[in-house]
């Protein structure tokens, strides 16, 4: 086979649990079903931050929180941090980044052939509406109208509302419309170049606003969804974290709703019917790039990857969005399906955790082109052939003062003490059991029978914490007293260290060094 197209998409806040193939009694997904059959998904896929700018920089680059250093929304440029685009651009590939990118200042668009930013209703190209896009809906009359960051017609009332309507726009005068139709004509661009592809195009929803447009809005009915397990319960007496509480009662209490009836109620049922027909409308917009794919004898010669940069409660434990998303499984793990036909095993469904840093070098490996020497994630590209993991794996998702960790079917959070000094002086945490209880509606942290496995689950997030950081110097790797890996185009020498191109010694380098004391 030449080398492979690649067409990686993502939607913002995708629910992993909100899939026609998952069993949800509602979500209607057929694209991603067919794409979940005819390819194949990880069950277990974990995101490195429950919010947007920490998460892309995590899977467009291959690095952990802790070592890239981004805990917010968006920021400066991380000078020298290699991404995919600028890898995959020097082994000859057409890159092009379209949609919700969120990621710092002008560290994605400057390894892009194509750039088109979507996050704002501003035009811009850092956090602004494509001015491409912008100008598509000026030529229709259809600006005032655009509504996936704001309602309108709320003025400030209405932007990042959870509140949901139907959409004014046609599907493709939508963002999800505009954007399949622009990655088709973008991929017909890198093919008459006769380059490989690398395209990134990036959804933004489910996220809200959630305002489907009208035909995916009619989908659904408030009144015959169900809600959740987890909706209502005494969440005092399932020891939940004290914010969480306070932001379940929050939005129980507070007045957020934009429509009537505005009861808490009711405001939740349309927030739910909002946010499926969203789901719907990346899962058609997903569907277009498909049938391109199949339709102009792409399908075998290109990898779709299909996730989400974190999740959504979508009406979990009482909450309507995503915070605070260390909390929950919800957030935590999100969809990963994969599409390769001919290069992948169709129909696999792997268990094994897996983690969105995976994605680089994965793609690395299916492409032929050389690792990512700064990317710490695995190359998964043995599961996806239908081979099993001969080691069990945790998965983490960072904030700086909490980490969620996930080993088989167990998830601890780990908060230090000052976190909750007033109720909890002696320290606080969740440790939940997901085989027995999906939903986490019992916080087992605290009880004498599961105590092995918090000690056990606090051990290895110690271990990772350490084993994984990428620091700038240390002493005995590298020195002059031992041998010096060879430089490639990934690495630089200054002084008596070698480096890689973002100024941070490689984990595997101080796995390898022959004297540790200095670690």
């Amino acid at each position: 086979m030449s080398q492979p197209n690649i067409l990686f998409i993502v939607a913002d806040q995708h629910n992993a649990k909100a899939l026609g193939h998952k069993g949800h009694p509602d979500a209607l997904t057929p694209h991603l079903d067919r794409m979940a059959r005819e390819g194949g998904r990880f069950d277990n896929g974990i995101t490195q931050n429950p919010i947007c700018t920490p998460s892309r920089v995590s899977f467009l680059s291959g690095q952990y929180p802790h070592n890239h250093g981004y805990y917010s929304l968006s920021g400066p440029n991380p000078g020298g941090l290699p991404n995919i685009f600028g890898h995959f651009r020097a082994a000859g590939y057409f890159t092009g980044a379209m949609g919700k990118i969120h990621c710092p200042e002008y560290w994605v668009e400057d390894e892009c052939d194509v750039f088109h930013e979507s996050n704002s209703w501003r035009a811009g190209s850092i956090v602004g509406r494509s001015q491409d896009y912008t100008r598509f809906l000026r030529a229709r009359g259809l600006e005032a109208l655009e509504d996936h960051i704001l309602l309108p017609e709320f003025g400030e009332r209405g932007r990042q509302s959870v509140d949901s309507r139907p959409s004014p726009l046609a599907f493709d005068e939508s963002q999800e419309g505009w954007l399949a139709n622009t990655a088709i004509e973008t991929m017909r661009k890198a093919q008459r170049r006769a380059q490989p592809f690398l395209l990134h195009v990036s959804f933004p929803r489910p996220h809200q606003c959630t305002t489907p447009c009208q035909e995916f809005w009619d989908l659904y009915d408030s009144s015959d969804l169900s809600l959740p397990p987890n909706a209502d319960y005494d969440m005092t007496a399932a020891q939940k974290a004290p914010h969480m509480i306070a932001s379940a009662r929050r939005w129980r209490e507070s007045v957020w709703q934009l429509f009537e009836p505005k009861t808490f109620e009711a405001g939740r049922l349309r927030k739910l019917h909002g946010y499926l027909g969203a789901v719907s409308q990346v899962d058609a917009a997903l569907g277009l790039l498909l049938d391109y794919l199949r339709e102009n004898g792409l399908a075998e010669n290109t990898i779709v990857v299909y996730t989400s940069d974190h999740g959504d409660y979508a009406a979990e434990h009482g909450i309507m969005e995503k915070a605070p998303g260390i909390c929950s499984d919800a957030i935590t793990r999100v969809p990963l399906i994969w599409w390769a036909p001919g290069r992948i095993e169709a129909g696999f469904v792997a268990d094994e955790i897996v983690e969105l840093v995976d994605i680089p070098n994965t793609l690395c490996a299916l492409a032929g082109i050389d690792q990512m020497e700064t990317s710490d994630g695995r190359d998964i590209s043995s599961l996806l052939a239908g081979d099993q993991s001969s080691a069990e794996r945790i998965g983490l998702t960072e904030f700086t003062w909490s980490k969620s960790v996930r080993k088989g079917n167990y998830r601890l959070v780990h908060y230090p003490r000052a976190m909750f000094p007033d109720g909890y002086p002696a320290g606080f945490g969740e440790l939940y059991d997901l085989e027995a209880d999906p939903w986490e509606l019992r916080n087992r942290y605290f009880d004498a029978d599961y105590r092995s496995i918090v000690d056990e689950l606090r051990s290895e997030l110690l271990e990772w914490l350490i084993t994984t950081t990428r620091p700038r110097t240390v002493s005995g790797v590298n020195s002059a007293r031992f041998d010096t890996p060879a430089l490639n185009q990934q690495r630089i020498q200054r002084y008596q260290t070698v480096v890689n191109r973002d100024g941070k010694i490689n984990p595997a380098l101080m796995h390898a060094a022959k004297n540790k004391n200095y670690l």
